[in-house]
């Protein structure tokens, strides 16, 4: 299964994002982990749709859009509009009507997917794993940079990692987002992800080609 490093520009410096998702794609990265947060949903306020427009023209790397937000059924359009290549909603802002979000997205022709917070249990997110592309793990608590992994995750990713080939999609991408460092990403592989989300690992490097491929295990 390849595995796919997808930066997120939560920490990098936003007064550059155009140029910022060009230097990524330059050295290496599979994704562009856009991190949306909206002020309910968790307490900080980082980007929308408008700067994901902005910066879109910047790069041919798919737009990784994360939605940390109350009422993602209300935004999906236009990130969609804005180029958003991959879109994720969490589990616990949409409950049962999940899948429904994710058929829509489907439905304007952008990828879909379903988050899970770190006190969620991983069978929350068991519904979605059929009509999903993509699976994402929360490792730290959402909302800010820089945390700390959170060693039980390693678990989560397991049991979801079983779930997906006991229904017939052992290749389905499973992301995990935050703490993912050099040293603790073989750990995060083993367990069975395959999509590597990391910010300050990244952007706080000397040599980001060097952190990029480092981060592929």
């Amino acid at each position: 299964m390849k595995i796919k490093i997808a930066p997120s520009i939560l920490a990098s410096d936003f007064a550059k994002l155009g140029e910022t998702v060009k230097l990524l794609e330059e050295n290496g990265a599979d994704l562009v982990h856009c991190d949306v947060m909206d002020g309910n949903f968790v307490p900080p306020i980082t980007f929308g749709a408008q700067a994901v427009q902005a910066f879109r023209p910047h790069t041919r790397l798919p737009l990784d859009c994360h939605l940390m937000v109350l009422h993602p059924e209300t935004h999906v359009e236009d990130f969609v509009k804005a180029g958003a290549d991959y879109i994720t909603v969490h589990v616990e802002a949409c409950g049962e009507k999940t899948t429904n979000l994710i058929e829509k997205i489907h439905a304007l022709g952008v990828k879909a997917g379903a988050v899970v917070n770190p006190e969620t249990d991983i069978e929350a997110i068991f519904p979605a794993c059929e009509l999903s592309d993509m699976l994402l793990v929360m490792s730290v608590h959402p909302g800010w940079g820089g945390q700390k992994f959170i060693p039980e995750s390693l678990k989560k990713i397991e049991k979801l990692r079983d779930y997906c080939v006991k229904i017939g999609r052992p290749e389905l991408d499973i992301e995990v987002d935050g703490g993912i460092n050099v040293e603790n990403v073989k750990g995060v592989i083993s367990a069975g992800a395959n999509v590597i989300v990391a910010g300050s690992a990244v952007f706080n490097s000397s040599n980001m080609a060097e952190t990029i491929a480092r981060l592929r295990g």
